[in-house]
């Protein structure tokens, strides 16, 4: 008989084990700065941005697709919502109508571009995000606006709840949200079919197109309220839309091996970002390094692909194209492959 050896759940979560090493070291290293509330408050308020971000990302890489605009998509929209405010005026309310509005419409063409035109996903976001970044340029005439002088705006994201600023209930409000359908109702389970195994998922009658193309949207809704909540919560920026890509990816695929080892997940894309800032935060205030975040987020992007791919024992991104289809097939493991079992005889 074989006895299985107790690993203290590393093949599960590592991540928790990981971000406790951190709060010891650094709590040990540099106590006064980082053993804080206000560093506790920082990295909530700031990483919240980020998160809603990975959940973007990690939507329709569940559907099997990539969505490469979000930060361009986050930035024309957060600057869009400071510069109707600005120069003509605008209350609040339909400053976040049009902002959510341009960010959904962005997901949608990224849905028309894919599944109509039958353009890979990576290419056809990865061209999007240089669209936007131009029409970024093109709205603020290259010029970096001033804070809007509006109570409700800067309220929107720093009035305090309990002693956190009101942010983070948003991300755990979405965060919800996405466990729930993503695990939680049939559209979830059609999603990672979709996304597993696109041509079993088709077989069992499953709209492949359709969920990529919902998958893009929301994306893109999730995205533009991302960029509107940074330029309430930090001010107006030309360029922070692509800092906030490589953390969320690195999250995505951190997270697909914790809680849920090979799928990708909400909880396992949670602690990996609040792990990742973590440890960047307690660098910065060792180092006072400015370069440290986008080193740290490199190589974990970096490990974080390697440990999935080690989790399905085949490379992650490689891809097979099936004949006259915009879907992607993922070289799915047998997780995916029972999916669209279930689904088939669901549907």
């Amino acid at each position: 008989m074989r006895r299985e050896r107790f690993n203290f759940g590393l093949d599960r979560f590592s991540g928790l084990y990981l971000w406790v090493v951190f709060i010891a070291v650094f709590g040990i290293w540099i106590p006064g700065l980082f053993l804080s509330m206000s560093t506790v408050h920082l990295i909530a308020s700031t990483q919240a941005v980020s998160a809603i971000i990975a959940l973007a990302v990690l939507i329709p890489m569940v559907c099997g697709q990539f969505d490469l605009s979000v930060g361009a998509n986050a930035n024309l929209t957060g600057m869009i919502a400071i510069v109707v405010q600005l120069k003509y005026g605008w209350s609040l309310a339909p400053t976040l109508l049009l902002s959510l509005a341009i960010g959904l419409l962005v997901g949608l063409v990224n849905g028309l571009i894919v599944v109509r035109l039958n353009v890979n996903s990576f290419i056809a976001t990865l061209g999007m995000g240089s669209v936007l970044a131009a029409f970024t340029l093109i709205v603020t005439n290259s010029q970096e606006e001033a804070v809007p002088a509006s109570t409700a705006w800067n309220n929107m994201t720093q009035y305090k709840v309990f002693g956190f600023q009101v942010i983070i209930y948003y991300l755990i409000a979405l965060a919800l949200i996405a466990w729930w359908v993503l695990e939680r109702t049939p559209a979830g389970r059609y999603m990672r079919a979709a996304g597993g195994n696109p041509e079993a998922a088709r077989l069992s009658g499953i709209r492949i197109n359709r969920l990529s193309w919902w998958s893009l949207i929301a994306s893109g809704g999730l995205a533009g309220f991302a960029g509107i909540l940074y330029t309430s919560l930090t001010g107006p920026s030309l360029t922070f839309g692509p800092s906030l890509l490589l953390p969320g990816f690195a999250a995505v695929f951190l997270g697909s091996t914790q809680f849920q080892p090979g799928r990708f997940n909400v909880w396992g894309t949670m602690l990996a970002i609040f792990v990742l800032a973590t440890g960047v935060e307690g660098l910065q205030l060792v180092s006072g390094a400015v370069w440290i975040g986008d080193l740290f987020n490199g190589i974990a992007l970096i490990v974080a692909v390697a440990l999935a791919a080690n989790r399905r024992g085949k490379p992650l991104l490689r891809r097979r194209r099936r004949p006259g289809s915009s879907i992607v097939d993922a070289d799915g493991g047998e997780d995916h492959v029972q999916d669209a079992a279930q689904v088939g005889r669901e549907a």
